[in-house]
């Protein structure tokens, strides 16, 4: 159901609010792109910093700029139980075809807890939801059996965006939540090795950029031409090293800059990047034949 090349789309802004017509150029260069998918509001699109009213706002924007050309999944998590819901909701009234949630961050439940979350949020709606399970920005890693039983037991919940950076995990769940539950990508460098295993594609970061570079890659491999899989995967990678030199959506949001797609404008308690950091971001972005 959710396969192949999905952006974890950037927020753009300007003058401090969301700047829409920005926002529909992105959309719009992902649909000639061939993304398969719109994942708004999530960690790269800032969603700490966007008021509830934005969230709905930007979910909303991106089902109207979509018109249906791609799937839109919306972020929607909360460490609040109850505001999670809310997001998902708003988002299934939207149109969007499916939530992302990620793991209850700061209150650390426990394994008790997050199978009681995620239950809670996906029978609060119809929708699909996907589950965000990343350790290092939550404190908290939803163990496999969690998983696997939340995939047996609740029939909306069709996969997992997994960005644990543990292939050893990522392969266990493939083998115990079954071909129907969908393993994404949460991180770029990982892609390929998740898909040799079984995944299902990605939520990419450097997609936001170099959106039909990175569905040309999955697309060679599931055609079965792994050398050309390997090629683009290799020479990705070190603009993929450069995205993460800062705390994302830090370097993204810059290179989007730098190549004209979006305002350098970012949220505090995010800044831009050192000087630097921003030298290596122009550098990897040249290095790989974009124009600076």
């Amino acid at each position: 159901m959710f396969q192949g090349s999905y952006v974890a789309i950037v927020t753009p802004f300007r003058n401090g609010k969301i700047d829409e017509a920005a926002y529909k150029n992105l959309i719009e260069m992902h649909a000639a792109a061939g993304t398969d998918g719109i994942v708004p509001a999530g960690t790269t699109g800032e969603s700490p910093t966007l008021t509830p009213e934005e969230n709905e706002q930007l979910v909303d924007m991106t089902v109207k700029f979509v018109k249906g050309r791609m799937k839109v999944m919306a972020g929607t998590g909360s460490n609040s139980t109850a505001e999670a819901i809310e997001y998902t909701q708003a988002a299934e009234k939207s149109g969007a075809d499916a939530a992302l949630v990620v793991n209850p961050y700061y209150n650390k439940p426990t394994q008790k807890g997050l199978y009681e979350h995620f239950k809670a949020v996906a029978q609060s709606v119809k929708i699909p939801v996907i589950v965000y399970n990343i350790l290092g920005r939550t404190g908290v890693n939803v163990s496999t059996p969690v998983l696997a039983r939340l995939a047996k037991e609740i029939p909306n919940i069709k996969g997992v965006k997994e960005a644990s950076g543990d292939l050893a995990q990522m392969s266990e769940v493939i083998e115990q939540c079954g071909p129907d539950f969908d393993v994404l990508s949460g991180d770029d460098a990982l892609t390929l090795p998740l898909m040799s295993i079984g995944g299902k594609g990605v939520i990419s970061v450097v997609a936001n950029f170099i959106p039909k570079d990175v569905k040309d890659m999955i697309t060679a491999f599931n055609k079965g031409d792994m050398k050309t899989a390997q090629a683009m995967h290799h020479r990705m990678f070190p603009l993929v090293k450069a995205m993460f030199v800062e705390t994302n959506p830090i370097p993204v949001k810059a290179a989007c800059a730098i190549l004209g797609l979006i305002s350098p404008d970012i949220r505090l308690p995010m800044t831009q990047p050192d000087a630097e950091n921003l030298d290596k971001i122009k550098k990897a972005l040249k290095e790989y034949g974009l124009k600076v």
